[in-house]
């Protein structure tokens, strides 16, 4: 007995020196142990993911080789209409070049993209995260804009070496300036937070009172230059309806988002071309 009960002091006591620790430590120290935890689990995380691509791997090598021709014939004619996009595309961003340095203009080339693999998903009522697979050792910084096929995703909080936090467009930390697509006034969109992605939603807040939107007929919100992060014109939404605001001046009201969000597996990073040079 006597023993057991040593036991259970000494671990009462451990814990209780680690609260004191935690509780009294510096933030420097307090901020290195928590990279260090990160970094730790980082793996952790990433581990389910890749097994998932293993298992799609192995999945799709036991079909039959009939159905391999076929998926490849198909594939075929995809990488041929996308290879002949990327020669259309390198050749208007050429001509692009040649007009700016004719004109002297500055380049329009703002980003580019890094593709990244979404290893883990947190929403609950509190927060609405994602972690993706690839970190700074990939160039990617906190506060870098995500996208994907359907508009805006989010916005990097936190860089790790090997992987990356997206605060989601639907969380209600994440806040922006936007504006009606084919308007140049400035709106402010914000999270709504929800538990089912499937049904996101946001809200608009400081939107014109000549402007009127409802579930049959929407208006398209889209990002404005003034959020720095994120180029112009990236969709975040629909604005499905809108009220008076108190003021009588300008009307807010609520943001209906992607469907995609609920399903993301890969997303884009948007890396500024002058940062990615350095």
């Amino acid at each position: 007995m006597s023993w057991r009960k040593f036991t259970a002091v000494r671990n009462i006591a451990i814990f209780a020196a680690a609260v004191l620790a935690c509780l009294f430590a510096p933030n420097a120290a307090r901020n290195f142990a928590r990279s260090i935890f990160d970094e730790f689990r980082a793996p952790i995380d990433t581990i389910p993911s890749h097994l998932s691509d293993l298992a799609k791997f192995w999945s799709l090598s036991s079909n039959s080789k009939r159905d391999l021709i076929e998926a490849g014939r198909d594939l075929a004619r995809l990488n041929s209409a996308y290879e002949a996009k990327i020669v259309e595309n390198e050749s208007l961003r050429r001509q692009i070049f040649r007009f700016e340095r004719i004109l002297n203009m500055p380049s329009q080339e703002r980003f580019k993209t890094e593709v990244a693999r979404v290893c883990r998903r947190d929403v609950n009522a509190w927060w609405q995260q994602i972690v993706i697979r690839k970190g700074t050792t990939h160039g990617i910084r906190e506060g870098y804009a995500v996208v994907y096929a359907g508009g805006v995703v989010g916005r990097i909080i936190k860089a790790d070496l090997y992987t990356s936090t997206v605060e989601l467009v639907s969380s209600r930390k994440f806040r922006m300036a936007a504006h009606v697509d084919g308007e140049d006034r400035p709106l402010i969109y914000q999270g709504a937070g929800s538990l089912s992605m499937q049904n996101a939603k946001g809200d608009v807040t400081d939107v014109p009172a000549d402007l009127s939107a409802t579930p049959s007929e929407p208006l398209k919100l889209v990002t404005s230059a003034l959020a720095g992060t994120f180029p112009e014109g990236v969709l975040i939404g629909e604005i499905v309806s809108l009220k008076a605001e108190p003021d009588g001046i300008f009307k807010s009201g609520t943001v209906k988002l992607g469907r995609g969000l609920a399903s993301l597996r890969e997303v884009a990073v948007l890396i500024p071309v002058e940062e990615a040079t350095h």
